[in-house]
This record gives C-alpha cells, sequence and structure tokens, in this order.
C-alpha cells in the first residue's frame, strides 16, 4: 500500500468507540471554541468580501453558510465557514518541533460534508478526529516551514482525509481523495512572513475548498496520483524530505494535544500575555507608568512573531499585522488589561499610547526556552517602570495549554463573549447544547441552528 492508501484506510476504520471518552469531550470542547470563533467573525472585512462572492457566484443549496439561512455547494460553504472560523486568529493550535498548524481549520470542510452526506453527528465527530489525527501527526513527522512552505500543505492531506470520512468512501475512493486534496495545494510559507496580508486569514479557508471540491471529484469516480508521498517528484522528495508515520498503528487521540488560545493572539504569544497580565495584576500598575518590557522566549515564538527570521514586528498598522506582532500583543494587553477582538480595531491598533509602548518592547530568544519546546511553552517577562522599580515572572504554560486545559465551562464563556453580540443567549444556548449531545442529534441539526444566526450583512439587506 502507498502511504495515501495507508490513511485511506485509517480513515475508513475509524469507529466512535476508538476515541476515548477524554478524546470524545475534547472533540466537543473544540467543535464548540471554533463556532465561537466564526460567530465572532461575521461581518469582518474578508468575511464579507468572501460572502459577497459566494453570493454573486451562487451554487446548488447543499450545505448551510454560517449566519445566514442561505445555502450554496459544500466546497464554497468550507471557503466561507473556515473563513468565519479562522479570521480572528483565535482558534485552537497544535505544537510540534518544527511546525505549528490550526487543527480546527478542517471543522468547516468536515461539517459541510457532513451535511452533504446527512451524517450522523458521531460521524461527523469521527470524521473531524481523523483529521485531527493526519494533521497533527504529518506536523510532527513532515515539518514544511523550515523548507518554506506553509503548514496548510499538510492540512490539504487532513481535510481531504476527514471529508472522506463523513462522506463515508470506501478506502480506495478515500485514497484518491485524499492525493487529489493534497497533490495541487503545495503553499508558500510567504503567507506569514514579512508584511501580513488578509490572506493569513483565508490561506486555510483556500485550501479547504480546493481539497473539499478534490475530494467530491474522488467521490465519483475520479482518481489522483496514489503515489502522491513517496514517488518520484512527491510530497517528501520535493516539500518534506524523509519521514515516515505508521498509519495502521494511529489512533484518534491527538485532539487532547491541541491547545486553546485564551487570549486573542498567535498561540506562541500565549504564555507572555498571561505572564504580562499577571505582573500587571498583581503589581497594580499602568501601561502609562512602563519604561520598558523585556520578554524571552523559545527561538520559534522569537522567530514567527518576535522580530526574528520571519521579519520586523514593530512595523504595526493591520490587524494582520497586530496578531502576529508579540510587541503589539503585549502592549494593548497592558494598555487595555485584556487581548481580546476590540483591541484589533483598526482605531486601537494605530493609537499612540499602544503605539508608543510596542517600541519599549524586547524580544529575545533563550536557548534553555527553546530546549523545552514543544514539550512546555516557557517565557520570562521582565517590565520596568519609569520610577525605577522592576518586575519578573516566567511561565511554562498557560492556561489552554494541554498541562493547563480549558474545560467545557471556560470555552462556553468563550463562545458566549464571541456570539454575544450576533444572537440571543437562547439560540447560543441551543447551539452549544446540541454540540455537547453531538454524538445524539444529526449534523444537520447543528447547521440548522447555525442558520439561524443573523449575518451582519443579511440584517443590512445587503
Amino acid at each position: 500500500m502507498t502511504e495515501v492508501e495507508q490513511i485511506a484506510a485509517f480513515a475508513a476504520r475509524a469507529r466512535y468507540e476508538d476515541i476515548s471518552g477524554r478524546g470524545r469531550e475534547q472533540l466537543k470542547i473544540r467543535v464548540l471554541d471554533s463556532i465561537g470563533c466564526a460567530l465572532g467573525a461575521l461581518g469582518a472585512p474578508p468575511a464579507q468580501r468572501v460572502r459577497a462572492q459566494t453570493m454573486d457566484f451562487g451554487g446548488n443549496p447543499l450545505c448551510t453558510l454560517i449566519g445566514t439561512d442561505t445555502k450554496t455547494a459544500p466546497d464554497r460553504a468550507a471557503f466561507f465557514n473556515g473563513a468565519l472560523v479562522r479570521y480572528l486568529d483565535f482558534n485552537d493550535s497544535y505544537l510540534a518541533k518544527g511546525e505549528t498548524c490550526h487543527p480546527s481549520d478542517n471543522l468547516a470542510p468536515v461539517l459541510a460534508a457532513a451535511e452533504y452526506a446527512n451524517a450522523s453527528g458521531k460521524n461527523f465527530l469521527i470524521a473531524l478526529a481523523v483529521a485531527y489525527q493526519v494533521h497533527t501527526r504529518l506536523s510532527d513527522e513532515a515539518a514544511v516551514r523550515a523548507r518554506g512552505f506553509d503548514h496548510t500543505t499538510q492540512g490539504a492531506y487532513a481535510v481531504g482525509a476527514g471529508i472522506a470520512r463523513a462522506l463515508g468512501l470506501d478506502p480506495q475512493r478515500s485514497a484518491h481523495a485524499i492525493a487529489l486534496s493534497g497533490v495541487g495545494n503545495v503553499a508558500l510559507r510567504v503567507t506569514r512572513t514579512g508584511t501580513l496580508s488578509q490572506w493569513k486569514g483565508l490561506a486555510y479557508p483556500n485550501t479547504a475548498f480546493i481539497a473539499t471540491h478534490a475530494a467530491f471529484l474522488a467521490m465519483r469516480g475520479v482518481t489522483g496520483p496514489l503515489e502522491v508521498f513517496e514517488g518520484n517528484k512527491g510530497f517528501k522528495e520535493s516539500v518534506s524530505g524523509p519521514y515516515a508515520v505508521n498509519w495502521q498503528n494511529e489512533d484518534l487521540e491527538r485532539v487532547s494535544r491541541t491547545i486553546i488560545k485564551k487570549y486573542n493572539a498567535e498561540i506562541h504569544a500565549q504564555p507572555v500575555i498571561e505572564a504580562a497580565l499577571d505582573l500587571q495584576n498583581q503589581h497594580k500598575f499602568t501601561a502609562g507608568e512602563i519604561a520598558r518590557i523585556e520578554a524571552e522566549t523559545f527561538d520559534v515564538a522569537y522567530n514567527i512573531i518576535g522580530g526574528g527570521e520571519e521579519g520586523s514586528k514593530t512595523v504595526v498598522l493591520t490587524k494582520e499585522q497586530a496578531d502576529h506582532s508579540l510587541p503589539y500583543m503585549i502592549a494593548a494587553a497592558l494598555c487595555d488589561g485584556a487581548l481580546l477582538p476590540p483591541q484589533y480595531e483598526p482605531q486601537r491598533i494605530v493609537a499612540k499610547d499602544v503605539q508608543d509602548l510596542l517600541r519599549r518592547v524586547t524580544i529575545k530568544p533563550c536557548a534553555d526556552f527553546s530546549a523545552r519546546f514543544p514539550a512546555q511553552m516557557p517565557c520570562r517577562v521582565a517590565i520596568t517602570l519609569r520610577n525605577g522599580a522592576r518586575f519578573e515572572t516566567e511561565k511554562n504554560d498557560y492556561e489552554g495549554f494541554h498541562t493547563r486545559p480549558m474545560t467545557w465551562d471556560s470555552v462556553l464563556k468563550k463562545f458566549r463573549y464571541l456570539g454575544g453580540a450576533r444572537a440571543p443567549a437562547e439560540v447560543l444556548d441551543s447551539i452549544a447544547g446540541a454540540i455537547f449531545n453531538l454524538e445524539h442529534i444529526e449534523s444537520r441539526g447543528l447547521t440548522a441552528l447555525l442558520s439561524k444566526i443573523p449575518c451582519p450583512e443579511q440584517q443590512e439587506g445587503s
């Protein structure tokens, strides 16, 4: 069997009984968190533009667009709903030594396939667990960031596997779905380096769009290159380099190693933000009293958001630049005592207080911290005030890391905060209740509730 056939066999044999009680709980928490992020992004400019294009182009009304009673084709639903999940940069993450990914990016395409197939809630959860497992294990073993490729590249195979399982495809057609999903989805890391654009939040939704389209072609009998991984000029030779995963031995538990964001910030910033706010809460100083901030962190954080190899992080003018600038995120958190969507409003980003403070932030990598990553997320933060007082603290994790996981209740609080501006409490509670009981309902029961959230564009009559 080729590797893609091994992944297909893994996806096809997955059963709900194979997922532990903890794994099932964690899957539901990830669904709740992801849907909350999607609701919080309704009305965001990129989401409005994607929705406008979807409405203009149309599509057979098969799958729900979150926040509207309009339906469209599965691939377009995967794109729009995926853009909602991803836009705030508040959804879950997975840390591997050489790669970071957002496995919840797979929720939208898997949900679209489940709705199309009228799959049970159990089958939706199985398919999502498959996508999480494939995405995270390829991130573990087949890192591509250092070679100049984006993490969406491995994600394409996860989307294909998850959709194949949601559609109930046999192993042969599943293999072709995964091969077709991955072969044309090799993306460049420049998406997340230098001057960041709105494509940062749309790159994975685009991958999901292409992969969904490809998986449905495979469902109808279109074939793909089954040697996509190990073949001549294939993934291993051209993209990842050599690696090995024994898919026969894989389980469905990797979801429990994914981590949830406490703060609306790039994942590697989470412990630093928690440390800075802890110091402020403990010592009761204001942002105006701060002379300088020094933060030490592991090399991955430094390189991606601290001004290392992926570019300077002191010029911050847009939301996309702000949520990938550790200096900005620290400064905004200390100015406002929080780091949530309001800290990324355009007028907040360019305000004088936060712009002045971010230039008094210094980020340095620490070799010891780097050696402890990703088992830990160590950091040290020191804040010196204008009167000479100096406060310092260290952290190895944060609330949301797998050593201090967020509970259903804590994620429910986040869900209600993000969805509170979009729907009445009783509608949000109905959605949360459906997610909590997903194994007992049909996937269309969940999507029907998501269609009842009023999209801002609909409210305005556009």
